[in-house]
């Protein structure tokens, strides 16, 4: 079984897609998981009149501490050995799940598998697609920019609707951090690629709308984002071994590196007079 989990809090204007886009995927070994956060809106009234519906569809709603506690309770009610993240306005393409079931039927445990994104502006017009084909732990640490929209420009996998992973895995990472609301997501994925059989595919899954008025939006156009993140990759970095430490710092800082040796190349009388004699002495030998 797969477990989709879809936090929400005041989410009437997706909750209703969002139940749906899980309905149409026809899947008969899925749950869906909603986690409200005790919304004030219509929101519980939508999930209650679909819960009663269809018998896949599973909720909670009560007082939370933000997006990562609700998520990690999704996590301890889902019975499903597969996890999947949905957020309340973001949506998968067609038949995905099932494919998803397919794949897991010959992965080894823990597995985390990616896909494609398509990132998608408020009028539903594709901005790019997310292509996430470098998975290791040092190419996340490096490839993760953001450009002058805001928008991550890398192959960092943006949202959780392209990726899927065994229930498993928190059994060695841990839930989601509680105290995290911004880059939970960014510190999950570090943490399951080091710890998981991790496989790209090539096919584009999910969809995920990026919008004004959102966190996640708000909180990259706003300038926030970009040291939150740098923040969490400076730490992690020093988890790593010291020869990742200085692989990491090498790439960082190879086109430095590379205009150094040709300034000094093209103007070799500038060098410090102790390192012209070292050279002297060295092409002597």
């Amino acid at each position: 079984m797969i477990s989709i989990i879809t936090p929400v809090y005041n989410g009437e204007r997706f909750i209703e897609s969002c139940l749906q886009v899980v309905i149409d995927q026809n899947c008969l070994e899925v749950e869906h998981i909603i986690v409200d956060g005790g919304s004030s809106d219509k929101t519980v009234d939508i999930i209650k009149d679909k819960a009663n519906q269809y018998p896949h569809i599973r909720w909670i709603s009560e007082k939370d501490q933000g997006q990562s506690d609700a998520m990690n309770k999704g996590i301890a009610m889902a019975q499903g050995q597969i996890i999947g993240v949905l957020n309340v306005d973001d949506f998968y393409e067609i038949n995905i799940i099932n494919r998803i079931c397919e794949i897991f039927q010959v992965l080894p445990d823990p597995s985390f598998i990616v896909g494609n994104c398509n990132i998608l502006n408020q009028k539903g017009k594709l901005i790019y697609i997310n292509k996430p084909n470098r998975l290791r732990t040092i190419d996340l640490l490096l490839e993760r920019r953001v450009n002058d929209d805001g928008i991550i420009d890398a192959s960092f996998p943006v949202n959780p609707s392209a990726y899927f992973y065994h229930k498993s895995l928190h059994q060695q990472i841990g839930l989601y951090k509680v105290e995290e609301h911004y880059v939970m997501d960014v510190d999950f994925l570090l943490k399951a690629v080091c710890s998981s059989h991790v496989k790209y595919f090539n096919e584009t899954w999910g969809n995920y709308r990026y919008y004004p008025g959102t966190k996640t939006f708000d909180d990259s156009t706003g300038g926030t984002s970009t040291a939150r993140i740098q923040h969490l990759f400076n730490d992690y970095t020093k988890t790593l071994s010291l020869i990742e430490q200085w692989q990491i710092w090498l790439a960082r800082n190879m086109n430095f590196i590379l205009l150094t040796i040709f300034y000094f190349y093209k103007y070799p009388e500038r060098l410090p007079e102790s390192i012209r004699q070292r050279l002297t002495k060295y092409s002597r030998t």
